[in-house]
């Protein structure tokens, strides 16, 4: 089943990475409130994950979904990785994201792209958000972390392993769909040149943002459009540089990066336009997106997130953004759908 025909309440998601106490340790009260605004800003499609935090965002996000119907939202969490009761000591190694959740739970993670683990995660998963069932579910990060080809290995071992396990749950009408959770284009273009099994789309991080999105156009885009696979846009702001942070790929922004948004700002500026509201809509406005899902962990960021969904940008802005080549000339854009 498509996500697109499964998203209730518009396209706008909410990303619970941060409820992992993602960069920070946040109260359970503030990461409780922030996914009670979602709801009450009208979100019904919630996205998790083990790694978030060792399974403190499933724990918190189940908590507070615990209050609704379990037919009033659509939920996504991911496989990949094992959560251990074992806990452990030291520096974890995950690469770009290894100190990102410094301050989530303690238990050690491992990876783990077989069948079996991929069955065993969504069973853990499903106790800890406390559920009884999950919509989609996407295979988290494959080539995170590895180098060389050992990526490859990785997906090799996940297409003969998840991709055929979540396959047959599919089948079965236990998920409703599956498919790649990445901040990769590569692992989702392998996926997309294969002729069976056949996902039902990708949640695809940071690669079709304002800021950076030149390959996935090229190709991966339009192959996913080919292919009539859904793409969900993750962390649509960059890792928070185009929301006012001082992140990108979940490390301090270098100064090219910076430099590029102190441009696009420039031509907010100019224009009266929320740099969050160019940001997301640019992400939607693909005909391959299905959803944005936003990270967030303070309340009064929804409210933001959602005037920026319907914030009424001048065509004169991305006239000019394209103009002054801050979007590749060839990216839809919403003037182009006018």
């Amino acid at each position: 089943m498509s996500v697109r025909g499964t998203l209730l309440k518009g396209p706008l998601g909410f990303g619970a990475a941060p409820l992992g106490n993602m960069f920070r340790n946040i109260p359970d009260k503030e990461a409780a409130a922030t996914v009670d605004a979602a709801w009450q800003q009208g979100v019904r499609y919630f996205d998790t994950a083990p790694f978030y935090g060792a399974g403190l965002s499933e724990i918190r996000l189940g908590k507070v979904l615990a209050k609704h119907k379990r037919d009033e939202y659509v939920l996504s969490t991911k496989v990949g990785r094992i959560i251990l009761d074992e806990v452990e000591t030291g520096k974890r190694e995950f690469g770009e994201k290894g100190g990102i959740f410094e301050f989530g739970r303690p238990n050690k993670i491992i990876y783990d792209y077989s069948a079996d683990g991929s069955r065993r995660s969504i069973e853990d998963s499903l106790k800890r958000l406390g559920v009884d069932r999950i919509d989609f579910v996407w295979i988290h990060d494959l080539a995170q972390d590895f180098h060389g080809d050992e990526w490859l290995a990785r997906f090799e071992t996940a297409r003969t392993g998840a991709f055929r396990a979540l396959t047959q749950l599919r089948e079965e009408g236990v998920i409703k769909g599956w498919g790649l959770g990445v901040n990769r284009i590569e692992p989702v273009e392998l996926m997309l040149g294969l002729s069976e099994p056949k996902p039902d789309g990708t949640l695809l991080a940071g690669r079709y943002t304002l800021l950076d999105h030149e390959r996935a156009l090229q190709r991966l885009m339009p192959a996913a459009i080919a292919k009539g696979v859904d793409i969900v846009v993750g962390g649509p702001y960059s890792s928070g540089i185009l929301a006012g942070g001082a992140n990108f790929e979940y490390q301090k922004a270098p100064p090219e990066i910076i430099a590029k948004v102190e441009r696009i700002k420039a031509v907010a500026r100019r224009h009266q336009v929320p740099i969050k509201a160019a940001a997301l809509q640019f992400s939607l406005a693909h005909p391959a997106s299905a959803a944005v899902i936003p990270g967030a962990s303070r309340p009064e960021r929804i409210a933001e997130d959602h005037a920026a969904l319907t914030a009424t940008i001048p065509d004169d802005f991305w006239d000019e953004i394209r103009m002054q080549g801050l979007v590749i000339a060839e990216a839809p854009l919403p003037i182009d759908r006018k």
